[in-house]
């Protein structure tokens, strides 16, 4: 199938509202075991780190998944890929805890995403290759009370509590030189190095940069309008799959540098007349690379 044009509305629908409702679900159950945590296992370096409640909020979130849509494939950054992407009907990408670190201190800025891909059997679901898409998906962040979803076509939502959804458009494009631009850093300190020296190249240009750690809540933050804008390289597809989805359901537009499309080499979220400037300034200074 492609994309959209086989997926009915009501299909849509009832694939975005299964992503809000175990979202909330694993959100909540994270949520009772904050301030209670250990590190459990660490991952590409020592400050790369899980916890047993990552491992949990996936078993969760798959578990959910699985019963309401038995054919459809999973791919979570805890557990890996289960199912085929190429015969599933929809492809889930999780991420069971986006900002472990920050769940791990104590900070607010953490959260669920869960984004739903489908499409042709080009390729896997790793990066969201030519012939699949995602079409709904929802982030969770519980220590504030913020529920974002989108479905393709139908816009993108945030509520508050118990409140009504309300409808998310992103900011206005400002220039580069008033942009307010979220970014985030790698664990490896090769690259940190690399993506200090791109930050500081262009903190010079624009208003100011702010470092949330969870880029699945920058993404979001560009749809709500409370960022400008937003980059980061080195992010993995369930880190901006759902955020993406958001974003560009609010009027956004993300992609990566040169025409590229969004990846994990590089993501770049704005609003349509932000996007080219930036996208320019950050493909002037190189950073798709390592130290």
């Amino acid at each position: 199938m492609s994309g959209t044009a086989s997926t009915s509305n009501e299909t849509l629908l009832e694939l975005r509202s299964l992503a809000v409702v175990t979202a909330r679900e694993a959100g909540a159950m994270l949520a009772d075991g904050a301030g209670r945590v250990e590190v459990a296992a660490t991952k590409s370096s020592p400050t790369d780190v899980v916890t047993e409640m990552d491992r949990r909020s996936e078993d969760l979130i798959r578990a959910r998944i699985l019963a309401a849509r038995p054919l459809d494939a999973v791919l979570g950054e805890e557990g890996g890929q289960t199912g085929d992407v190429d015969s599933a009907p929809a492809c889930w990408v999780i991420d069971p805890l986006d900002g472990t670190v920050n769940y791990l201190y104590g900070l607010h800025d953490w959260a669920v995403s869960i984004a739903v891909e489908v499409g042709g059997a080009e390729g896997g679901a790793e990066g969201g290759e030519v012939g699949k898409e995602i079409v709904a998906g929802a982030v969770y962040v519980p220590a504030r009370g913020e529920l974002f979803s989108a479905a393709r076509g139908h816009g993108a939502w945030l509520q508050v509590g118990d409140g009504e959804p309300v409808p998310l458009r992103c900011g206005p494009g400002v220039p580069l030189d008033r942009a307010l631009v979220g970014t985030g850093f790698g664990y490896l300190a090769a690259r940190r190095q690399v993506q200090g020296e791109v930050a500081a190249a262009l903190l010079p240009r624009i208003r100011d940069i702010r470092r949330i750690g969870v880029a699945s809540v920058d993404l979001c933050a560009v749809a709500a309008g409370r960022l400008d804008a937003f980059y980061e390289r080195g992010l993995n597809y369930w880190d901006w799959a759902a955020g993406a989805l958001v974003a560009t359901e609010a009027g956004a537009v993300v992609g990566g540098l040169n025409g590229a499309p969004a990846s994990t080499s590089m993501t770049v979220a704005a609003a349509p007349g932000l996007f080219g400037p930036l996208a320019q300034a950050l493909a002037e200074l190189d950073p798709e690379r390592d130290a």
